[in-house]
């Protein structure tokens, strides 16, 4: 096929032997895929294409120089919109439903109902949320949530505490004990609702790699800005998702289709403020135990700050190379900068700083 189209071998098919080619096997691809050659061949000013970007297209793959010639195109698509196709299956109006929560580009969003075939499933948050919810809570500890007005409370081997910092697991393993029912249950729905679609959209690989910095961010943040409280619960990686996602939605808010885009973020914002005002009044609460105080609330802040960085720049970018994005590594190198001080902050202040603190449990 090279030879027949590029007989000099330049690596390129001019625009006309390449809309001959769609012309010829256009019948044999997928439609929207189809549309998205064409689009590639309209927005193309200097009358060829890569032979390469278009066997990376042919194996779902896309690369910078076709989004690129996407990008500096006029974008039309030749036929109607996704949302207005009939006769989908349930698990098509699925895809297409979160196409149209998560990406903001019709191009993109027809790029991903075409390519997604469920393999793998998004087994990242379902996996997180069933260990979170029955695993330990309800196997290990023969309860389904370990309030914090209960007297075992603190005897665990999970939860964040501030005498045991030095067992660095407690900095992740946190996110399996909730400050009651219905902190778990919050958590539960929101990294369901919003961190399910996400990985879907995203992948297993992006969308862990902001659920845990978020985790980590919460209790380095804690352990910097509240010296004195254990802290417990997945906020900071839910946090994390949730904020990315609605600073995705404002900053594409044009190019968002999603239902009902402003009650829905009204809704989301109103759901963390509530969580997050309860966990502030919980820490300031007196304690049924004293003298350890009630979980910390920093862990809130700390993913909200990590979904804003980190995790705008993986929702934005969808489906493109991280390490060519510059934003990507001014932003991982805050975090990593954030990391070793904290860690620095755990090993010298806490004995230089005259703290009382908890005894340990």
């Amino acid at each position: 096929l090279l030879s027949q189209f590029d007989p000099d071998n330049t690596g390129y098919i001019s625009t006309e032997k390449f809309r001959s080619l769609l012309q010829r096997h256009g019948s044999e691809l997928d439609p929207h895929k189809l549309e998205v050659l064409l689009a590639l061949a309209d927005s193309n000013s200097e009358g060829r294409i890569c032979y390469q970007d278009f066997v990376n297209l042919m194996s779902n793959k896309r690369s910078n120089s076709f989004r690129q010639a996407i990008l500096q195109g006029n974008r039309r698509l030749c036929s109607k919109a996704l949302l207005e196709e009939t006769g989908l299956s349930l698990s098509q109006r699925l895809i297409r439903h979160v196409a149209y929560e998560t990406l903001p580009r019709e191009i993109d969003r027809k790029w991903y109902y075409d390519s997604y075939t469920c393999c793998p499933p998004p087994w990242f948050m379902i996996t997180i949320t069933i260990v979170a919810f029955f695993l330990y809570n309800g196997v290990v500890l023969d309860r389904f949530v370990l309030q914090v007005t209960h007297p075992l409370y603190l005897k665990n081997a999970l939860l964040y505490h501030p005498q045991l910092r030095a067992q660095a697991w407690r900095y992740l393993t946190y996110i399996f004990m909730h400050a009651g029912i219905e902190h778990l249950g919050l958590n539960v729905v929101l990294q369901l609702l919003v961190g399910v679609p996400l990985e879907m959209v995203h992948g297993a690989a992006r969308i862990s790699f902001v659920y845990v910095a978020g985790v980590v961010a919460g209790s380095l943040a804690v352990s910097v800005a509240d010296m004195t409280a254990p802290v417990v619960g997945s906020s900071g990686g839910v946090y994390a998702l949730v904020s990315a996602h609605l600073a995705n939605i404002v900053m594409n808010w044009s190019g968002m289709k999603c239902q009902f885009k402003l009650l829905r973020m009204a809704v989301a914002l109103v759901c963390m403020s509530f969580e997050f005002g309860r966990a502030v009044w919980l820490r300031f609460h007196p304690s049924a135990y004293p003298p350890c105080p009630h979980p910390s609330f920093m862990a809130h802040l700390g993913g909200v700050m990590v979904g804003i960085t980190l995790g705008v720049i993986i929702l934005r970018n969808y489906e493109q190379r991280l390490q060519d994005q510059t934003l990507w590594w001014i932003f991982l190198a805050i975090y990593v900068i954030f990391v070793l001080f904290a860690i620095f902050w755990n090993i010298f202040a806490y004995s230089l700083l005259d703290l009382k603190l908890p005894p340990p449990p």
